[in-house]
């Protein structure tokens, strides 16, 4: 998920300055300022501390319905192979049955590789839309473009719960990836209403929603799918129709609780102005070389282009990997919904315990070498998961799993955040979660061709290998 544009604003920690406050007060003896600048620092504090909490409800609603699908896809997907004969799933399955004769995948394993063109699309969309409702939210303020995303995300759960084929549910992905750009403007509400010293609360707060989203929300999905599943052809509406209150309720939050944050005098002058970051962050070689990072050293600009590439080429290959993993539960361990949102939860609790308890108090120089010890634990959760028989081998691969996953991208981020001048570090990190999200966009769809062609075991152990790559790309890095 990019929040480049969130973090474009980056001057907006003028917005609730105390010091500001309290000058005002002194010199004007009235209560308020204009947009977010307030009179007084606990006044300030107190309308920061609001806008922070709305953003945390609204971001726990949309992600408790963003990962109930996770566990049921396999299911969903399997469904549609079984019941969607004359519609779009049969005539895809037709146009690609002489490659799937050439390389012998079973036919089963077709569901796969929709499901890896399904990912890849949602991700697309996300890498597309997050910079560019970013960029118009500088013109026309955050509040209407968050109300747009947060209906198009309603409507796609809505179209979820109609899709009686294949068709409507691809429609429905479609609907909730282009709408998917809520997650930057939450974190550009926060820059805001922020200042420096104050914006680590929020951004807390951001990771804590993501963490109880991922633990909780498989489970709810899970749980939906199989205390309501009366039958097979509808069993899927009962989650889809919880995903939907969830959204509608965050729809609410947003329009009753959250108010401007980006007051018209602070906008974009011109909306061609606002949308020049969003479209670098669009071109693919423009943000592998950090050419938007200017009077910068040659040393620095190589550091920046040496980490991306890493992030890229690591988070590329772990989300193809990571995307088939319930394709391989489903398939391989014949789990169902429920066990694999199990596995979730446990991944999530350890992944929460560690970014809670170790990750957040690392010292600035202990982040490279965690970084490069998460890279190489990833290697052997892979050949794990890969070599598996059974499921305590699984757990295993997938503890180890959660344990590099809770380091590497934090510590990953902690590194490239050294770099660019004290007026460029939001562009930095906007760069760097773009290609994160490019990554994300072209990962699970070769994972998932490769499931389908050769199988999950060569598929894990060699993604897995290659991951070592990465790994001693950092270590011999000097950064």
């Amino acid at each position: 998920m990019t929040a480049a544009t969130a973090l474009k604003s980056r001057n907006g920690d003028k917005i609730t300055n105390n010091n500001n406050g309290a000058e005002a007060i002194k010199s004007k003896g009235h209560d308020k300022l204009k947009g977010a600048e307030l009179t007084d620092g606990g006044a300030g504090k107190s309308n920061e501390r609001s806008m922070v909490s709305v953003v945390f409800i609204s971001l726990l609603f949309d992600l408790l319905a963003f990962t109930m699908i996770l566990p049921l896809m396999p299911s969903l997907l399997e469904h549609y192979r079984q019941n969607d004969s004359s519609g779009l799933y049969n005539l895809l399955t037709r146009r690609i049955h002489w490659f799937q004769q050439l390389v012998g995948a079973p036919e089963r394993y077709t569901s796969v590789l929709y499901g890896g063109f399904l990912g890849s699309m949602f991700s697309f969309l996300q890498f597309v839309a997050s910079p560019i409702v970013g960029g118009l939210s500088d013109y026309y303020g955050r509040k209407p473009l968050m109300l747009i995303c947060g209906a198009g995300i309603a409507l796609s759960y809505l179209l979820w719960a109609l899709s009686s084929n294949f068709a409507l549910f691809v429609l429905a992905r479609f609907v909730g990836g282009i709408s998917k750009g809520n997650i930057s403007l939450c974190m550009s509400i926060i820059t805001d209403v922020s200042s420096v010293k104050t914006r680590s609360f929020g951004m807390a707060l951001v990771g804590v929603a993501f963490s109880v989203g991922f633990i909780a929300g498989p489970i709810i999905g899970a749980l939906f799918a199989r205390s309501l599943n009366k039958s097979w052809e509808s069993w899927y509406v009962a989650p889809s129709l919880c995903a939907f209150a969830l959204a509608m309720c965050d729809l609410g939050v947003i329009a009753f609780k959250l108010k401007e944050t980006l007051p018209k005098e602070k906008r974009a002058k011109e909306i061609s102005s606002a949308m020049s970051y969003a479209i670098q962050l669009l071109d693919v070689r423009s943000i592998f070389n950090f050419s938007a990072i200017k009077k910068i050293s040659k040393t620095e600009i190589n550091a920046l282009r040496k980490i991306g590439l890493i992030y890229f080429l690591y988070l590329f290959l772990y989300s193809g990997l990571e995307f088939t993993v319930t394709f391989l539960m489903f398939h391989k361990f014949g789990y169902s919904s429920m066990d694999q949102a199990k596995m979730f939860l446990m991944t999530g609790i350890v992944m929460a315990l560690l970014q809670g308890g170790v990750v957040r108090r690392l010292p600035p120089q202990a982040s490279k070498p965690c970084a490069v010890f998460s890279l190489y634990l990833i290697v052997p959760a892979f050949i794990l998961v890969g070599l598996a028989k059974d499921g305590r081998l699984l757990y295993a691969g997938m503890l180890l799993f959660a344990i590099s996953t809770a380091f590497a991208v934090t510590c990953l981020t902690t590194l490239v955040s050294r770099y660019g001048n004290d007026d460029q570090k939001g562009s930095v990190l906007g760069i760097f979660r773009s290609l994160g999200a490019l990554a994300r966009a072209v990962g699970p769809v070769v994972g998932c061709i490769s499931f389908w062609c050769v199988g999950s075991q060569l598929t894990y152990i060699t993604g897995g290998l290659l991951l070592l790559y990465p790994a001693y790309a950092l270590q011999r890095a000097i950064l």
